[in-house]
This record gives structure tokens, sequence and C-alpha cells, in this order.
């Protein structure tokens, strides 16, 4: 049976089912929904916290680790420790780990090359996915039987965490070797929206046919590669001028995903752990879909500032009310602006979630006013947007509602595409009774579906 009706059909036979009820019997069924609802979300488990699921696959093996500062989980003492030293703690044999953007303590700022280094407690060696490499070498997995990936996402096709988790896959599946993804929640979960990439704009910052905001976990996308065969895996007959043949004696390459349990898309989350350094906290990372955008334009996001992606400012350009230096710190080594005061606007107060476009429009309208160039990095913007349509829409002077009409047909076909691997419901009326989660596998090298 083909992946995708063999994924919607295993899925489809763990759903809810919804019966019509009426008076008295819809009472009764609100209120288990808000109880179920209540009771998943304090028993929330991220994939990295159900040890019992995934430790037995890590047993004997020598496992390299995919991680940053975010992958943390409870200890005992209900105090956050790393999966490195809880993984270590289990006498697991973790023999390296590979970091994304931003390094393994997640400190480095945005588009700074990480080398490659040693991890002072451990001494475990540190191989850098940000750089010259972006894709773990032959050399960096010949001491590896397994893969273990366990990183935080903000659920935004640019955010480059997905794009390190695609060249992982890509290079186990061609080593032959295993790969376990420990989900974790998408704070912008609930969001689909944007334009879907074009391929003549993929980059490191957008490689796939996906919305700007995709509404998946990295779970779910993992899924979702392997299953549409985005990434080489037969391609190529060496790697790094080592014969395949070499890495015919390991077993076959799985792809298992730790599912988060008592989850649904719909549920606020606050990361316990800033995913990088310019998204310190809920605000920014809400905010984030659309301000990061303004980094093709000549308007500053707060990077060098105490408020990174959480106002919008120009030294000339005012607008906002407020006053804010810039100023070099080690979240923003090379900010925008630097060294000047921004007229901003703080964005913190209203409410915000998801795509606004109407933010870039005045933005540019008060640009064109002034006759001051807004586009500095118009390519930079077409990959962010995975398109050019936005930005000429934008000068076309398209409305908002205009320019996200033109998305939902590539919208409605990206929901059909997705929907085969979605590990978890909407809304809580949806949370099936029994929530533990299911762990899922898929065969990377032929996309054979196991539950």
């Amino acid at each position: 049976m083909p992946i995708k009706s063999l994924l919607t059909f295993v899925l489809l036979l763990s759903a809810a089912i919804t019966l019509s009820m009426s008076g008295h019997a819809q009472t009764v069924a609100r209120a288990k929904t808000h109880d179920k609802a209540e009771v998943a979300e304090s028993r929330l488990q991220v994939g990295a916290a159900q040890f019992n699921e995934y430790l037995p696959l890590l047993e004997g093996k020598r496992v390299s680790l995919v991680v940053n500062q975010s992958a943390t989980v409870k200890s005992a003492q209900s105090t956050p420790i790393h999966l490195v030293d809880a993984l270590l703690n289990h006498d697991i044999n973790v023999v390296s780990i590979m970091s994304p953007e931003h390094g393994f303590r997640g400190k480095a700022g945005a588009g700074e090359k990480i080398d490659n280094d040693v991890d002072v407690k451990t001494g475990l060696p540190i191989h850098s996915l940000y750089g010259k490499t972006k894709k773990p070498t032959a050399d960096m997995l010949a001491n590896t039987d397994i893969l273990v990936f366990d990183i935080q996402d903000v659920g935004v096709r640019f955010y480059t965490y997905l794009s390190t988790l695609h060249y992982v896959l890509e290079a186990a599946a061609q080593a032959h070797i295993p790969v376990i993804v420990l989900d974790r929640p998408n704070p912008n979960g609930a969001f689909t929206d944007g334009p879907i990439l074009q391929s003549d704009y993929a980059s490191f910052v957008g490689m796939h046919a996906i919305p700007v905001l995709h509404g998946m976990t990295l779970g779910e996308l993992a899924l979702m590669i392997v299953g549409e065969q985005w990434i080489t895996t037969d391609a190529i007959n060496a790697i790094e001028g080592k014969q395949l043949a070499q890495h015919q004696s390991k077993p076959q390459a799985l792809l298992t995903v730790i599912p988060v349990a008592n989850y649904h898309k719909q549920m606020p989350y606050s990361l316990p752990v800033a995913p990088s350094p310019n998204l310190p906290n809920d605000a920014a990372i809400a905010l984030y879909p659309t301000l990061c955008f303004f980094e093709g334009t000549d308007v500053s996001v707060g990077r060098g500032t105490n408020l990174p992606f959480q106002l919008i400012g120009h030294p000339v350009v005012a607008l906002g009310d407020e006053n804010i230096d810039v100023a070099t710190n080690q979240a923003a080594p090379s900010p925008k602006h630097n060294n000047t005061t921004l007229k901003a606007s703080f964005m913190t107060e209203a409410s915000f979630s998801g795509l606004d476009i109407d933010v870039l429009l005045n933005a540019y309208a008060q640009f064109n006013e002034q006759d001051i160039t807004f586009f500095t990095r118009p390519d930079f913007f077409d990959k962010l947007a995975g398109t050019d349509s936005l930005r000429q829409a934008i000068i076309a002077g398209k409305t908002s509602t205009q320019i996200q009409a033109s998305w939902a047909e590539g919208l409605a076909v990206f929901k059909q595409l997705r929907s085969p691997y979605l590990l978890y419901p909407l809304t809580a009326s949806k949370l099936p009774n029994d929530v533990k989660a299911r762990v899922k596998t898929i065969n990377m090298k032929a996309a054979t579906y196991h539950e």
C-alpha cells in the first residue's frame, strides 16, 4: 500500500469519533472535552522525556546527538537537565554531538559560523553543522550506530533547524544509519499561512515546498521529508570518496519519531529554553514569522537592543514613537543600524500571532513617502518568502487581503499533502481518550511506514 494511503488509514483509525448530540448530552460532552484538555496540558511530555520509548533503541549502540541548548528534560528532582547528561546518566554510549546554527550552547549570533569544538563538561567532540559543513560527513558518522535529533523549533520555514534536520536525514539514509527524532511542540502550530516556496528560491533558509507557517512539528516534518522523498538516498554510490559498500553491514536506515504526549496544535506552549539568542521569549517567537521579513529591508527588528524581534524601527523613518539605541551585543555582533537611535514601534503590547502582512505594507508605505529604499536586500527577502511574488505584490500596492488570497490554493494543496504525516490533532476536542504518544517509524530507503 502507498505510504500516504497507509498513513492516512492509520491516523483515521486513531482519530476520535465525534457523535451528534443535543441538550444535556452536548453539555456533558463539552465538560469532558474541557477536562481532557486540562489533563493533557498538565501531562504534556516532550519526546525526550519518554525514556521508556527510546532508551531500548540506544542500548549497546554508539550514539551521536544532534542537539543544542533546547534539548533539556526534567530530572528526577524536577530540575532541567541536558539530554547529553541524561543519556550519559542512563549509561548510553554517547560518542559525539552535532550542533546547528547558534552552536551547541545556542550563544552564537544569527549567521555566525560555528567551528568544531569539544564539550568541556563531557569531553565529547562537537561537530558543527553550521559553517563550511551543513550536512554530516562520512568522518562525522564513522563511529556512529544511531543518530538522535532533539532541537526545539518555532514552526517557521526559514528557521534553519528544519534545514539541519533535512541534511541529517539525508546523510543518515545514505550511510544506512537510523535516526530518532525526539519531538517537541510547535509554539506557532495553530497557524498555516504564507506563500509556498518555489524551487528557484530554495536555500538554507527554505528548502521545501511548504508555506512560511507550516503548522507542523519537526517530527511531523521529518516523516513528510522522508515520505515525500525530498531527501536523496540512492542517487549517489559513494560518500565523500568512501564506497557505500562499507556501510552495508549497518542496519537498515529507519526514521523513528517519538511524539509529544498529550499535545494538540492549539495548545499554548511557552518554551522553557530560548531556541536562539534573538528569540528570548514568547512574544519574540510569536512576532518572528512576520518580523523576519524585515531582514530583507532597511528596517531593524531590534537586533542589538533588549527587544529583538519585538519592535520595528529606523533611524530616519519614524515607524513608532519610541526611541531605542542599537549597539553590538553577544546575540547581535553586527546589528543593522549599529550605533544609531531607532524611531521604533514596540510590538509586545499588541495581540499578535500568525502572519500579519499589514505590518509590512504600512512600513513600505512610510518609506515610499520619504523616498527611502525599503528593499535593501531584495534577493534575501525573496529567499525568506520563497518567491518574488510577495515583494512584487507589495510594490504593486496590493492589499493584505489580496496578497493572502493569492496563497489560498497553494495552502489547500499543502494541507492535503501534509495530512498523512500529522501526529497531533488541531484542537483539544480531537484528543483521543488514550493520550499516550505512539511511536512512528518509517523506512528512509523505501518509505514504508510502521507503527
